[in-house]
């Protein structure tokens, strides 16, 4: 197929059409008025803003559609915003990552993930259960609910099999926004080490059992991996009335439908009709419910931005325990720094970032009462951030286990 055509050409035949035209910019408030324009533009359906800052002089990212390019430039021109192209044809980005992408062999029903592709939530699923069948005395494997396109949802647990019950535990989740692939990766890292490598790390399983949902969002997951049109889907899968889907992270009930969601259908950050609308949601919230009274840190991976965050994400009020929240988040940060050089930004969710109401995070630390909640940003890389070449991923998943390790034996330091 190389000798016969070009690789744009070659791209778009097998492809399809998806993004293209798309431009994603890179702005820069300098004050807060310009923040203020940002932040409006960020509730509007056409604009994703795949980073979105509160702090001046900061680099926020947006992706905008062909017919709105120039009434975007221009209001940046209006309101002296500072500006760069920074992909000039997103489709055709996605295309090539797509093109390229390492395709499973054969099916392998008992597979030992490695850090050479992104696999999917079958293959996550099998990998857990062949864990728990590899070490039966100390990893299990639990089915905790269904996605609206009736995926199974599993949690894994990880012990050092000395067979305490109600030990204290640490909860980590992965996959709410579709896209953010690398989410799971990571996550599934972490799995790996903790039952893997159990001599290793033997300290962190010592008083405290790990317990690991992969992909919250399954269903969105899968959409995305199905081709490059629909691999920058964020949102769940349930059908609205005029679109798919409703952001996870903004539909748990505490502060729901507050500043940072959208009651639009159509936005990145639809609420979703009523809280815990998402089974995705309400199978996260069970898991938590059921753990709260042993679960002493809640951790939630995303991508991208390198940011350690914690609450609250609805309001820049920060909580009477935000002393601890930051020496957990610190020790992620330093040992990052040491061991990568690698620097992240630490702070609480509002402040270092944006509203994100109705979220995970403060739903964990403001209901549940689990008194360690952080939201772990991920190193963006590739066409677009959300889409790091699977070269990258063995360094990036490597990067983000010093700082989970670290911060897990923080709080086993600390309660």
């Amino acid at each position: 197929m190389w000798r016969y055509c070009i690789l744009s050409l070659c791209i778009s035949s097998v492809i399809g059409q998806g993004y293209d035209g798309y431009k994603i910019y890179h702005v820069i408030a300098s004050n807060s008025l310009q923040g203020k324009v940002l932040f409006e533009l960020s509730k509007q359906e056409h604009y994703d803003f795949f980073i979105l800052t509160k702090l001046l002089n900061q680099t926020s990212s947006v992706m905008v559609p062909p017919e709105k390019i120039s009434e975007f430039k221009q209001l940046l021109k209006e309101n002296g915003i500072t500006h760069s192209l920074l992909k000039a044809n997103v489709g055709y980005e996605i295309k090539k990552q797509f093109y390229y992408m390492e395709r499973p062999r054969s099916y392998d029903p008992t597979p030992k993930l490695g850090t050479d592709r992104y696999y999917s939530h079958d293959e996550i699923n099998n990998y857990i259960d062949y864990l728990a069948g590899q070490y039966p005395n100390r990893v299990f494997a639990k089915n905790v609910g269904k996605t609206y396109e009736n995926r199974t949802m599993k949690t894994i647990t990880i012990t050092n099999g000395d067979g305490r019950a109600n030990k204290k535990s640490i909860f980590i989740d992965g996959g709410i926004h579709a896209r953010e692939w690398i989410s799971p990766a990571a996550v599934l890292y972490v799995i790996n080490q903790l039952a893997e490598n159990f001599t290793e790390n033997k300290e962190l399983l010592q008083n405290y059992d790990w317990i690991i949902l992969p992909v919250v969002n399954a269903d969105g997951y899968e959409y995305t991996r199905e081709s490059s049109s629909k691999r920058l889907w964020r949102k769940t899968r349930t059908p609205y009335t005029n679109c798919y889907g409703a952001d996870a992270n903004r539909n748990f009930d505490f502060h729901w439908m507050g500043k940072g969601a959208s009651s639009n259908t159509c936005s990145e950050t639809y609420a979703g009709p009523s809280a815990f609308s998402e089974p995705e949601a309400r199978v996260l919230r069970d898991v938590l419910i059921s753990i709260k009274d042993q679960c002493k840190m809640y951790m939630t991976i995303h991508s991208y931005g390198k940011y350690l965050l914690y609450p609250w994400s609805w309001t820049s009020d920060l909580p009477e325990t935000v002393d601890d929240l930051h020496e957990v988040a610190m020790a992620g940060y330093n040992a990052i720094l040491n061991e990568t050089g690698t620097v992240y930004t630490v702070g609480s969710s509002t402040n270092a970032l944006y509203e994100a109401s109705g979220s995970s995070d403060d739903y964990a630390f403001g209901v549940t009462n689990i008194p360690i909640s952080i939201i772990m940003e991920l190193p963006g890389s590739g066409s677009v951030g959300f889409d790091p070449p699977e070269s990258n991923i063995d360094r990036l998943v490597k990067e983000t286990w010093v700082g989970i390790r670290a911060m897990g034996l923080a709080v086993i330091n600390k309660y």
